[in-house]
């Protein structure tokens, strides 16, 4: 990693949670030193003591806003798909792992930055933040996830809203919509880092399963449901489930690998 893309992604590991923290004033764009940042932070996954990941910002009044537009306008069209595939590649890593994630947002997470943040497992965010995917105001459309991860999280007609008009909603109205899980009036990433603490003492192999199956309700219903039956299973065979259960009928806390 070199120094400069050291400087503005962060990642470290403390109790077990990889901790990724963007810096690169004034707003986190999500430009080639953060977008390499972030692929060598997320590369960490594979890493054994790694059980959950928080995703925050060190810019104040930003998570991050979006592509950095300075770089695009210099980009044509096949060094515009090298910069679309860098961007996709860390947050396709984030989103099909079954480490569990969670962003702190607060402030602007617009374009790259939601599409960010939609790749986390879970996202919290205080009211006062600003979400949004306003591409369709540069003649563009949103290119890292967004346009299949918003008609996920919110549906059809909420993402259709957004995408269209380009218009930004603020924590509230993003809780409501279904955008934000959780909205927190006071220290975001506080409370962030909890939730990951807790994730992260849980089962592994529970917390990944519970990922892996509410992610396959987006497919079919049939195979959603096969796949469930095959990884309770899995839970007793491969899993932690006998000494979860043991732990129980001993009335003990369970040790969990």
């Amino acid at each position: 990693m070199s120094t400069d893309t050291a400087a503005v992604v962060r990642a470290t590991v403390e109790d077990r949670v990889l901790e990724i923290v963007l810096d690169r004033p004034p707003a986190n764009a999500l430009g080639a030193p953060i977008v390499d940042g972030l692929t060598a932070a997320i590369a960490r996954l594979a890493d054994d003591d790694v059980r959950a990941v928080l995703v925050r910002s060190a810019v104040p009044g930003y998570f991050a806003a979006g592509a950095d537009i300075k770089q695009m306008g210099t980009l044509d069209g096949p060094s515009f798909a090298a910069y679309r595939d860098a961007l996709r590649h860390p947050l396709e890593a984030l989103a099909a792992s079954r480490v569990p994630s969670v962003a702190a947002i607060d402030g602007l997470a617009l374009g790259g930055g939601l599409e960010l943040a939609m790749a986390c497992t879970l996202r919290l965010a205080t009211p006062a933040s600003t979400l949004g995917l306003p591409e369709v105001k540069l003649g563009l459309i949103p290119g890292a996830g967004g346009t299949q991860r918003l008609t996920r999280v919110a549906g059809r007609g909420v993402a259709l809203d957004l995408m269209l008009t380009g218009r930004s909603v603020d924590g509230t109205e993003a809780h409501r919509l279904g955008i934000v899980d959780r909205l927190v009036d006071g220290d975001v990433v506080t409370e962030a880092r909890e939730l990951a603490r807790g994730l992260a003492a849980s089962s592994a192999p529970a917390v990944g399963s519970i990922i892996a199956c509410v992610d396959a309700a987006a497919g079919d219903a049939a195979a959603g449901m096969a796949f469930e039956g095959e990884e309770v299973v899995r839970m007793i065979t491969e899993g932690e489930a006998p000494e979860g259960i043991a732990a129980f009928l001993e009335k003990r806390r369970p040790v969990w690998a």
